[in-house]
This record gives structure tokens, sequence and C-alpha cells, in this order.
């Protein structure tokens, strides 16, 4: 832990955590309070489950093109732009009445303007700190990346069953708002300039361990998901329980993060976190119990947040530091189809056979997630005994005044 203690004393280290976190946190609350919505409007997880697929289309233009604009354009700009379209777009969701087609229309834009902040400040962290400490920074991150991803849900689950799914969606543009102007106003964002990328769009992907981290990301969160849809399906709209299951898991992969975050990142370390997530999973699917639930996802959370530092780490070793906006762009799109699929495709298994249908879905996820590293160890950089800063550009990197 003395780790973490010494990254957050390095000056704006603990801040620019702070603000990303807030700014990226309706990521983790929108696909569910937009699937509470829709249902709540239609009557049906299917037709919520066809706009979440149109918002994910949207997120898989929107993830590389943004972040690679920031190299073109600045990051304020692009971000300023992006949150100002998003907050437009969330509102119209919120207030508007429409039919499922148009709620798709909108669906799409909110996910076409979904700010890049992920990739701006996994571009800016190389720059803050020495390459020793750049792995404990990515597994701080990853385990505070796990508030947004489950404990959001918490907060969604618990706002759209209590007041009403509108103001779900409201409490999710707060945070959208206000940690995005946070996160635009902090001077790192200001100071620190993406040098122009020579390489074609989409040639990032071409790196294997840039490839291999969006797959597995994508399969992570479509997992993770399908558990937040199949909790909310099990113990209905009333009642505590499925905002306490999921807190639950969002503690096992708090406690995962910050236990195993500092160990050495080697070929299995991918796979054997995965694993872990997998064995959760597939035990939640055997009951609806409560306690049998929140034991199996505590289990499962163990692994998550590991897993978001490893592919941190591999892909900033593998990519020159004008490219890595756009390799994080990739990894964030893979996690954002990921999440907004997944439920989806627990909706219509909900639908036809109840919360187990859910579940099966998420084991689904975490098994393919736990196969591919293991298929692909070559594809794995090992980083025992290196440091994870990016390769550096052949040309001087300017700096701008903030």
């Amino acid at each position: 832990m003395s780790a973490y203690g010494q990254l957050l004393k390095t000056p704006g280290v603990a801040r620019i955590i702070a603000a990303q976190l807030t700014a990226r946190f309706p990521n983790g609350m929108l696909s569910l309070a937009f699937l509470l919505h829709i249902e709540h409007i239609t009557g049906s997880y299917g037709s919520a489950g066809l706009v979440l697929a149109a918002t994910s289309v949207g997120q898989a233009v929107a993830g590389p093109l943004t972040s690679r604009w920031m190299g073109v354009w600045g990051m304020r700009k692009v971000l300023t732009l992006t949150l100002v379209v998003s907050v437009v777009a969330i509102s119209a969701i919120a207030f508007i009445p429409m039919t499922v087609p148009l709620y798709m229309i909108v669906g799409l834009i909110v996910g076409l303007s979904t700010p890049p902040v992920q990739s701006a400040v996994r571009t800016i962290y190389p720059k803050m700190v020495t390459g020793k400490q750049l792995t404990p920074l990515f597994s701080l991150d990853a385990s505070a990346q796990e508030i947004i991803w489950v404990a959001g849900p918490v907060i969604t689950t618990f706002v759209a069953t209590q007041i009403s799914t509108v103001a779900a969606i409201m409490v999710a543009l707060v945070f959208l708002i206000g940690g995005g102007a946070w996160f635009i106003l902090s001077p790192e964002v200001g100071r620190v300039r993406i040098p122009r990328s020579r390489r074609k769009l989409g040639k990032v992907l071409t790196k294997k361990p840039v490839l291999l981290s969006t797959l597995t990301g994508f399969l992570l969160l479509g997992a993770c998901s399908a558990v937040e849809a199949s909790v909310v399906s099990a113990f209905g709209h009333g009642g505590p329980e499925s905002g306490i299951v999921l807190a639950i898991f969002a503690l096992g992969s708090l406690a995962g993060g910050l236990s195993l975050g500092q160990l050495p990142v080697g070929p299995w370390s991918m796979a054997r976190r995965m694993f872990a997530v997998f064995i959760g999973l597939a035990l939640a699917v055997a009951s609806l119990q409560f306690w049998w639930l929140a034991v199996a996802l505590l289990i499962a959370g163990i692994g998550i947040a590991p897993v978001f530092a490893v592919m941190s780490s591999i892909v900033s070793v593998s990519v020159k530091f004008s490219d890595t906006a756009e390799a994080y762009g990739w990894v964030g799109t893979g996690q954002l189809i990921g999440a907004a699929l997944g439920s989806a495709l627990a909706g219509f298994f909900i639908d036809a056979n109840g919360a187990t249908g859910g579940f099966w879905v998420s084991a689904g996820f975490a098994l393919v997630g736990f196969l591919l590293p293991t298929v692909l160890k070559s594809w794995h950089p090992d980083l025992r005994g290196r440091d994870s800063s990016p390769i550096p550009d052949t040309e001087p990197i300017a700096i701008q005044p903030s």
C-alpha cells in the first residue's frame, strides 16, 4: 500500500484521478439507467436492449475517432464539444417521450458524443510519474474505475427504484457535467499535448496487446453489465437487495485491485484474473438466493480491477506516445460496447428465462474472457522487471502552458 501512498503524494495525481473518475462515473450508470427507463416506458427489456445497442454503435465509432482528434485539435476542445452534445442527447432521452426508433437515434448520438476522458487521462499519466510508478498508478486507477462500473449501478438502481428512472438519468448527468468540467479545467489537460499520430486510424489494433486488451475488456464489461441487469431482475424494483448485492460486487473488485495491483505482470496475468471472474459468475447461475449471489459476486469481483490494470499496462508499453490516446480509445470502446451489449443480451434472456437467463449471459461472457487470453498468451507482454512507459516518439513532445 506504500506505493499507492507515494503516488497520491505526487503533485496532481490525486486531483486528476478524482476528476477523471467523476467525469467517467456516468459510463457505469447510463446503460442500466437507460435499460430501466426504456423498460419502464415500453414494458419490454427487449426494446430497451435495442436502444442500448444503438448507443453501443455510436460508442464504437466515437471511441478511437475522438481520441485521435485530441492529437489534432487538443484535449480541451474535443472534450468540451463532446460533453455539450452528450448532455443535450441524454436530457432528451430522460424528458422527451419517443417511439423506440427515435430513442435508438438519440441513443446513437449519446454514444457518438461520449467524452474520451479515459483515453485522455491514461495518455497524461506517463507524463506525471516515473516509469516504475506507472504500473502501480494503472492499478490504482483500475481500482478507482471499479467505482464507475460496479458502484455506479448501485446508485442508479437505488435512485431508479426509490425515486424514478428519470431521476437516475439526471444523477448521471450531474456527474457528467460536474466531473467533465473539473477534468477539462485540470492543469494537466492543458499542459500535455498529444503529438499528431502518423499512422492510419485503426493501425494501432495491429499491436497484439492492444487488440487483446480491447477484446478482453469487451467480454469483461459484457459480463459485468449482464450481472447488473440480472440482479435487478432477480430482486425486483422495490427492495434494497439488488443495491446491496452490487455493492458487495464492488467491494470484491476494490479489494482485488488494491491487493493484487502491485504484483508483477507476466504472460498469464490476464488469464488468471479472468478465471476468478468466471468462477464467481458460474457460481451465480446456481441460485438466486441473496447470500449465495452475494458470495458468488464477491469472488467474481476480486478479478475485475486487476484485469483492468493489466490491460492498461500492456497497452502502454506496446505503443508510441502519439498512439496511446487512440489505443486507449479502442480499449475503451470495447468496454463500452461490452457494457451496452451485455445489458441488451441479458435483457432478452431475462424476458425469455427470468433472471437466471441473464446470469447465464454473464457467465458466458466471462468464460470466453478467460479462454481468450489463455489461448493468446503469446500476445501478452512479460512486464516482470520492466516499467510500463510508452515507446518514445522520435520527435520532441510539445508542452503547452495551461
